[in-house]
């Protein structure tokens, strides 16, 4: 098949096509493979809110309802083994892209109970039992880059296993999440890993970002609080792609990746941009692609915005690259007009943890109900 020229241009500026979205009938039916064939699609991601999406609608898990209510199990034991399932199938689907790319894409991300986020310990279990359960070298596993989640990311390194941090949406938490990345790498090194083998991603959240600035520059109101709508969300990525470039090309931790890449061929961990849905009318629907070309980076996509950038999106190379200081203008302006960024970024980060517990919960209801009418108890 033939892939399309838009995807095709964007893979070639350096970005990988990843699919925010799986279900059971994507994967059976052949859609995730025709959009790997005719998208440039690379990889996938989940999230609990996508799986609740998955599980409510059709027929594709009532079998497999049927055989885990027959067996008494619970529902988070039933969502556990559905979940896994998917995943496990996703990286079958994806394993001659990641031995194409030598393990950089083919990915496929599972993530941690969100209930978790908060507890380091819990994170860390359920990690390496994820990892264990799915058992394909193609997986990430997705910790949230709470405090708590820093130090669970650099001990889930260290044991070798890939990780997606997600929920990243200040850049300060951004160089924080680098710095676990390098320290779980050493640790990685000290106990004999291959260092060539772990890869990670920082999921850099884009459009949550503009949704609620936007909300307090309509609050504020002024001519100069208005003519920033739009702005915030592509400003802050490019400053993090900026801070990505000095920690892995020219800052203070330059030195510890060297040294890492020379012990044992240490991966870079690449910006991820996650939330690329473009929730504004008013704003291009392929806004938080298209200013977002950069090397080494990731962009995660609903098929919506994957088919939009397929049928109209303008790939320029390096978009996103040497933007720093004009995004700090833009931030500074922010500041300038009353904007509470510390805050923000505080609220988004509760309400993304807040978003995917309820989202979970609601799976967890649901799948118990499933297994009710499939004959539990």
């Amino acid at each position: 098949m033939t892939q399309n020229t838009n995807t095709a241009a964007l893979s070639a500026a350096g970005v990988s096509v990843w699919l925010d979205d799986l279900s059971r009938d994507r994967i059976k039916s052949g859609n995730l493979q025709g959009l790997i064939d005719t998208r440039n699609v690379v990889g996938v991601t989940t999230n609990p809110t996508i799986f609740q999406g998955a599980l409510s609608q059709g027929h594709s898990y009532d079998e497999q309802l049927r055989e885990l209510s027959a067996r008494g199990a619970d529902a988070d034991a039933a969502v556990r083994t559905i979940t896994t399932d998917d995943v496990r199938a996703a990286c079958d689907v994806f394993a001659p892209v990641f031995e194409a790319s030598g393990g950089t894409d083919g990915r496929v991300s599972i993530e941690v109970d969100p209930r978790l986020a908060f507890d380091e310990d819990g994170t860390v279990k359920q990690a390496i039992e994820l990892w264990k359960i799915v058992d394909r070298p193609n997986l990430f596993i997705k910790i949230p880059a709470t405090e708590a989640g820093l130090p669970a990311i650099s001990r889930v390194i260290a044991e070798g296993i890939s990780v997606n941090v997600t929920l990243i949406f200040s850049v300060e938490r951004h160089i924080a999440v680098m710095g676990a990345y390098l320290d779980g790498l050493r640790s990685a090194h000290t106990a004999g890993h291959d260092l060539a083998k772990i890869h990670s991603v920082a999921s850099f959240f884009v459009s949550r970002v503009d949704t609620e600035i936007d909300k307090r520059l309509e609050a504020i109101g002024t001519d100069a609080a208005l003519a920033l709508r739009g702005k915030a969300g592509v400003a802050n990525a490019h400053l993090a792609y900026a801070a990505y470039q000095d920690v892995f090309d020219g800052g203070k931790h330059t030195s510890t990746y060297a040294l890492l890449f020379s012990q044992g061929s240490a991966n870079r961990q690449r910006p991820l941009w996650a939330s690329t849905g473009v929730k504004n009318p008013d704003y291009s629907d392929t806004m938080y692609v298209t200013e977002l070309v950069a090397p080494n980076t990731v962009n995660t996509l609903p098929e919506k915005t994957l088919q939009a950038v397929a049928d109209h999106g303008v790939i320029v190379p390096d978009a996103a690259v040497g933007k720093g200081a004009e995004a700090q203008a833009i931030f500074d302006q922010l500041t300038a007009v009353g904007i509470d960024l510390a805050d923000v970024f505080g609220v988004l980060e509760t309400e993304g943890v807040d978003k995917f517990v309820k989202s979970w919960e609601e799976l967890l209801v649901a799948t118990t109900e499933s297994l009710k009418a499939a004959g539990g108890n």
